[in-house]
């Protein structure tokens, strides 16, 4: 599989869009005073075989992904499948039993710059199908974005809930420069065949070197123990088994149909975790051009 995640290019006078987002608009009450939000699923995560996490969610995110590191930018990535398919979304539903991240909950809210360098907006994808204004077929659907001139209790609530990712943003900014200032980010490549036939491969992701994690001196590792760095090392390389459940879901797919599975090539865990992989060129996916939001000063979204 070559670059599974990426995003066709976009045309030369068009932004790079965060992952899911068409048309990211700031949210304003008297120019959106008639915008509504219809309920609707995860089918737009559909093929979408990654997704951003943050630090504060890794624990969580472990027990059920891969957790690696995207090689251009570190950028915490859950691995969600080895094709462009989320293999924990069917029939636009997240699979109950499956941690669903938070990048995926506060779609298609976000949070984007404004012009005072520390303040951020609340704003919405405009292009995404649960948007609808009053006077659109069906606009008597969904919950009013803005009541009486004033955010709703919907609107505050995705407001409190991306200011409360932003500030997540920026201790996983902390959390991986610690790791790359330790030069304990190497690069990695899964690869696997499926019980069809076809071949996958995974790469352009990075993972924490056990070695030289063990290695670290004692100074760095009272310190990362103190300001929780250390368990999410752990958390990290204990999800590195999830790549052998997420290939036994995907062969599923091809098993049904085939009626058997073949030996798969992917490496388990602790052949990924050996330092001889070969070097990675192209990150997964497109990175989040700055992930997720928040109201203390997060990265923009």
């Amino acid at each position: 599989m070559t670059d599974p995640a990426s995003q066709a290019a976009p045309a030369a006078d068009q932004p790079l869009l965060p992952l899911f987002y068409k048309a990211v608009r700031p949210l304003h009450a008297s120019a959106h005073a008639s915008w509504r939000l219809k309920n609707g699923d995860a089918g737009f995560a559909a093929e979408t075989p990654f997704v951003p996490i943050v630090a504060g969610e890794l624990a969580a995110a472990a027990r059920d992904y891969p957790v690696v590191f995207a090689a251009d930018s570190a950028q915490p990535l859950a691995i969600l499948g080895l094709e462009r398919r989320n293999l924990f979304v069917e029939d636009g539903r997240w699979l109950a039993d499956a941690y669903v991240p938070a990048y995926v909950r506060r779609y298609p809210f976000a949070f984007v710059a404004t012009v005072n360098p520390d303040g951020f907006a609340l704003a919405i994808d405009a292009g995404s199908d649960r948007v609808v204004q009053a006077g659109d077929e069906g606009d008597d659907e969904g919950v009013a974005l803005f009541e009486n001139g004033a955010p709703s209790a919907l609107t505050k609530q995705a407001l409190e809930f991306c200011a409360a990712f932003g500030r997540e943003v920026e201790l996983t900014a902390l959390f991986t420069t610690a790791l790359k200032e330790k030069e304990l980010l190497i690069d990695r490549r899964a690869d696997a065949t499926l019980p069809d036939g076809r071949k996958l491969g995974l790469d352009g992701f990075q993972i924490v070197d056990a070695e030289k994690f063990a290695a670290l001196d004692d100074e760095t590792i009272v310190a990362w123990q103190r300001n929780g760095l250390l368990a999410l090392i752990h958390f990290h390389l204990a999800s590195l088994d999830r790549f052998r459940a997420l290939l036994d879901r995907q062969a599923l797919l091809s098993a049904s149909a085939l009626g058997a599975v073949t030996q798969s090539s992917l490496a388990d865990a602790s052949e990924i975790a050996k330092p001889n992989a070969p070097d990675t060129s192209a990150p997964p996916a497109e990175q989040p051009a700055g992930t997720p939001a928040t109201q203390t000063k997060p990265k923009k979204a």
